[in-house]
């Protein structure tokens, strides 16, 4: 393509941009109903859904997510626009309104052609990558069969996700010098972690969180350790999930004598309620009754370096399909055959 041919648009092919979240309720009366879509096929009878949720209730019945997507939809219109793009963004989640359906029948009542999907998690793994593409392919089947979804894969390793975590993490340190620093991330099940990503025994899952780390830590010059330790574990007691658990790896540190820690939330592009309650609300708890004094690290939001990255892989991955690319899964990442579904692998998914 020459320098006249060049579209004035670098988002070009793509007309609209989707973002693609979790979801989360925004009332009391949603928190079962949203409890009950996130745990279909698990057999929890809606009847405990109701203590499975309390966290929801301890914070009113809603969860902080939908204003973070909002906030960060805002952004990086922002930063799109500040580069010349005026493409459209819109939102869908796999688990609440407005849902992907939703979102997908909108996109084509509007005449959109070719859309370009980004999702808030950074890492490769079954429930935080493959779930939303299995999503979006059934979506598209029955309600927008001539429309074109393509993807932005992971982006836990770009530089512009270290960075903004790497100050987060600063400034914390900053708030209590000498601390302890214990990255966090979600837990999810062992086998799913060994399925996702790059052909690692541990899956690329691990991998990259461990990468993410040492990036992040070494980013602050310290010569100290660190920890990399899993929250929100659930499931079936007897499935084994990546460990060691946040709090019971506070108790440990408090054997060892630590006691001061920052908790650094790298598994996480924002504080929803695995942040906030998790860690600000249980993990705060566990550090009081030992005694270590906490400090929590924020989460990349809309750091003005997290946000021009994602406008970065949106222009890039525009110019691969320009250019007839079909490659949108990052350095590393396994690519469509990674992350398989646990339940049944032959379950469609876009690339």
């Amino acid at each position: 393509m020459t320098s006249t041919d060049a579209p004035t648009n670098s988002l070009a092919p793509y007309d609209a941009i989707l973002l693609v979240s979790f979801g989360g309720p925004e009332k009391p009366d949603e928190v079962v109903d949203f409890l009950e879509v996130v745990t279909r096929g698990s057999g929890i009878p809606r009847s405990r859904l109701a203590t499975v949720g309390e966290h929801y209730f301890l914070f009113g019945g809603r969860s902080p997510i939908n204003d973070q997507n909002k906030a960060l939809m805002a952004a990086l219109e922002h930063e799109l626009a500040g580069r010349g793009n005026t493409v459209p963004i819109h939102w869908g989640n796999r688990n609440w309104h407005p849902f992907i359906d939703e979102a997908v029948q909108g996109l084509a009542a509007q005449g959109h052609r070719r859309v370009l999907m980004l999702t808030t998690s950074a890492y490769p793994s079954y429930s935080g990558c493959r779930s939303y593409r299995e999503a979006m392919a059934e979506s598209l089947a029955k309600h927008a069969p001539d429309l074109v979804v393509d993807r932005i894969g992971n982006y836990a390793l770009e530089d512009g996700f270290l960075d903004a975590n790497a100050a987060a993490l600063r400034q914390a340190l900053e708030e209590l010098p000498g601390a302890r620093v214990v990255f966090v991330t979600h837990s999810i099940p062992t086998d799913m972690a060994g399925a996702s990503g790059a052909p690692e025994a541990r899956g690329a899952y691990v991998t990259w969180h461990e990468e993410v780390a040492r990036r992040v830590h070494a980013a602050q010059g310290l010569a100290d350790d660190y920890d990399l330790v899993y929250c929100s574990r659930s499931g079936r007691p007897d499935q084994p999930w990546l460990e060691p658990d946040v709090n019971d790896h506070l108790t440990a540190l408090k054997e060892q004598g630590v006691d001061r820690v920052v908790l650094a939330p790298i598994g996480f592009i924002s504080d929803h309620m695995e942040v906030i309650y998790d860690l600000d609300t249980q993990a705060r708890q566990t550090c009081q009754e030992l005694g270590i004094t906490m400090a929590r690290a924020a989460t990349a939001g809309v750091a003005e370096t997290f946000v021009a990255m994602l406008a970065d892989r949106l222009v890039e991955r525009a110019a691969q399909a320009r250019e007839g690319g079909t490659l949108p899964c990052a350095k590393g990442c396994g690519g469509t055959g990674c992350c398989p579904n646990p339940r049944d692998p032959r379950t469609p998914a876009i690339g």
